[in-house]
């Protein structure tokens, strides 16, 4: 009996053993991910927008981007829930005339208790057509109320290519500031500001402040592109100015972003100091290609900022119908200036904004 037990414990341990690697083979079991906040959501918020722009009034958002024929509206108390929106159509392209054509990049804001709609439009196929327009509304509602158009807004002196308009209040005066050429023949888009009389009619002619000079602001070119202008103000007031660089047909399009000097004049370029590298730019980890063309709200309850912007989905979509609008918090950083972070995925679970 000796003699069994001795050959059967080689044995059993060796049945032992291999059972147990059989076990482990696979390693440790990995517990599941943590659950997604519970108030939380995922970008994009519509499926499809390029150019998006939206505005705070009182308790509500009012939201628009680019339809290609009509300027439209969505409102919504949450932006999350911009899908649950119904768009209203404020007005639409006529068949013919200096507007017709290729209605971009609409802004609304709200100038001496109205509504202003800034919008790009051209005569035709020919982009070089395209100008910039004004759309005035008295109603306390923007999507109530009668809509007048108010015509084309520019410089005599300089009457070329003009596109993606937005307002800079400061010191009490109301800037316009758009993406220009410099001529006819010369296609770099550069950006230029005027003081404005009123809200359809500039005061001054035309200043530029600033043109592509980075590497990072030349990818596609030509042309190379400094286009979507947009106003944003730290806590303390300071004055940035966040544009977007490149090609909208690169992955590569992104935002840079301008500092107006303390007690500096809008007008004067050498009172604006350009980043040197892009604060917002793709993120191929993520999925994230071509973010730009943004702009900035306040959350609900008014104690987070917020970027809204543009990105496609995958590499090499361009300009098209696949870009969508995401958005995201952002922080400030210790010497004021907005610290954006890298785009999300559209896979990532966000908090939503405070006070939805």
């Amino acid at each position: 009996m000796m003699i069994k037990k001795i050959f059967l414990l080689p044995l059993i341990l060796m049945i032992g053993f291999s059972s147990c690697k059989k076990k482990g083979s696979n390693g440790p079991v990995t517990p599941p991910p943590p659950p997604p906040p519970v108030n939380s959501f995922t970008n994009p918020v519509l499926s499809t927008g390029a150019d998006p722009w939206i505005i705070k009034q009182g308790t509500s958002y009012y939201y628009t981007h680019t339809l290609g024929n009509r300027v439209s509206i969505w409102k919504t108390s949450k932006v999350t829930e911009l899908r649950s929106a119904t768009p209203i159509p404020i007005w639409t392209a006529p068949a013919t005339g200096p507007n017709s054509q290729n209605v971009w990049a609409p802004e609304l804001h709200y100038i001496n208790n109205k509504w202003y709609a800034y919008y790009t439009a051209g005569s035709s196929s020919n982009l070089n057509t395209q100008r910039s327009f004004v759309l005035e509304n008295a109603s306390a509602d923007p999507q109530t109320g009668t809509w007048i158009d108010k015509g084309k807004i520019y410089d005599p002196a300089a009457d070329f290519f003009a596109i993606d308009g937005t307002v800079l209040t400061h010191n009490g005066d109301n800037y316009f500031l758009w993406s220009g050429e410099a001529s006819a023949t010369e296609h770099t888009q550069r950006i230029y500001i005027a003081r404005m009389s009123d809200p359809w009619t500039l005061a001054t002619a035309r200043s530029v402040i600033s043109s592509p000079q980075y590497p990072w602001e030349s990818i596609g070119a030509p042309p190379a592109v400094n286009e979507g202008p947009e106003i944003l103000k730290n806590p303390a007031g300071k004055v940035f100015l966040i544009f977007s660089a490149s090609g909208c047909w690169t992955d590569d399009y992104a935002l840079g972003m301008m500092t107006l000097r303390d007690g500096g004049d809008p007008l004067v370029a050498a009172d604006w100091t350009k980043a040197t590298n892009p604060v917002f730019s793709k993120n191929p980890t993520a999925a994230v290609f071509g973010p730009g063309h943004n702009a900035f709200f306040k959350s609900a309850d008014g104690t987070e900022d917020w970027i809204i912007y543009h990105a496609n989905p995958s590499t090499g979509l361009g300009c098209g119908n696949n870009r969508s609008p995401r958005i995201q918090k952002f922080s400030w950083n210790g010497d004021g200036t907005p610290n954006f972070g890298m785009p999300v995925g559209t896979s990532t679970a966000i908090v939503k904004p405070a006070g939805e």
